[in-house]
């Protein structure tokens, strides 16, 4: 495959990425603690799922792409 088709896939898969986040927002399982002064937000749950989504993508790429 061409170098600037696997650019265009991967632009497209970070656009998909960032409106995912966008649109979800918080899912359950994020840890979020709000108190007066201070806000922490560790997106737990959506960093495994967008670390499962990559691994997958990672290895369709592997495997088609050698």
């Amino acid at each position: 495959m061409e170098f600037g088709k696997v650019l265009v896939f991967t632009g497209l898969f970070l656009v998909i990425i960032g409106l995912f986040i966008n649109f979800v927002g918080k899912l359950p399982g994020d840890i979020y603690i709000k108190k007066e002064n201070f806000v922490f937000y560790f997106p737990i749950t959506t960093s495994v799922v967008l670390s499962v989504v990559l691994s997958l993508l990672l290895y369709i790429f592997s495997r088609f792409f050698r």
